[in-house]
């Protein structure tokens, strides 16, 4: 039987050799500087992080320990907000192995979370270009790109992880599912274990059915939210059979349109299913 570490992992790769996911990098699409062997990596290297998540580590020193063994490959970025979806549901799966996962002890999980927790989650910026906005002019001081230099506005405003989860959650869909007990996560991962098939399908169809249900943030980050409206709406066209989902792939590829939040949460809802009973 696998332990909630290891089933972590293998929703990082299941999620990665799910296809078509359009926009993102899977076993048949991949960006010149982003390939199919850097997410592989990235999941192999995320080990520790996930271990100490499973022992009990705090939430925050665990995912700067997932994301710096996430970091030793070349591709840069490649499950981070990943990462912080999984951490959370590992330590929940580890606290209670004898009874299915619900979003309550998630939901304690991360409102428990502390001030050191929000510190560790800043250094991990240091180890891995993460795509952010700029903040509003009264959050400069938290601006995540300060890293650990952030550390003592963070103490002296007594912010825990959660509540910079809160900070964020209007604009980052990683940050909502914290804030709302993971709902999307939960939603697909109902989808994915009602579904037949290889679960690697199963995901790709979660996943596009997630694109096609609300406007993906990264995209909006990268982009604008006219861009992330029209991917809700080529999402649904390739659901409803308009396009194919191979070809809306090639399109997002081409034009570098990358829903990352929708992996991550795809990811996460892997966990979730395999958690669940799901088998591979």
């Amino acid at each position: 039987m696998r332990s909630p570490a290891q089933n972590a992992q293998l929703a990082l790769l299941l999620e990665l050799s799910g296809t078509p996911k359009p926009g993102n990098v899977d076993r048949r699409h991949e960006y010149n500087d982003l390939r199919f062997e850097h997410f592989m990596a990235g999941a192999v290297g995320s080990t520790p992080g996930l271990l100490l998540a499973q022992q009990g580590a705090a939430v925050g020193r665990a995912f700067e320990r997932g994301v710096v063994g996430m970091a030793e490959q070349r591709g840069g970025n490649t499950q981070f907000g990943a990462l912080l979806l999984l951490v959370p549901l590992v330590q929940a799966a580890s606290a209670d192995s004898e009874t299915a996962l619900t979003p309550e002890p998630i939901e304690e999980i991360v409102h428990a979370t502390t001030v050191e927790d929000a510190c560790d989650f800043y250094r991990a910026f240091e180890h891995v270009d993460v795509g952010v906005d700029d903040p509003p002019p009264e959050l400069t001081a938290l601006d995540v790109r300060r890293g650990a230099r952030a550390a003592s506005t963070l103490r002296e405003r007594g912010l825990t992880l959660f509540d910079v989860m809160e900070l964020s959650a209007d604009v980052d869909g990683v940050a909502r599912e914290w804030t709302e007990a993971f709902p999307r996560s939960f939603r697909a991962a109902d989808w994915i274990e009602a579904g037949d098939g290889p679960i690697s399908d199963r995901a790709a169809d979660a996943y596009l059915r997630l694109l096609a249900s609300e406007p993906d943030t990264f995209v909006v980050k990268r982009h604008d939210h006219a861009t992330a409206e029209e991917v809700v709406e080529r999402a649904q066209a390739a659901l409803d059979g308009t396009i194919t989902a191979d070809d809306l792939a090639t399109e997002f590829i081409r034009r570098e349109i990358n829903p990352g939040t929708t992996a991550d949460i795809t990811a996460a809802a892997l966990f979730l299913a395999l958690e669940q009973g799901v088998s591979v």
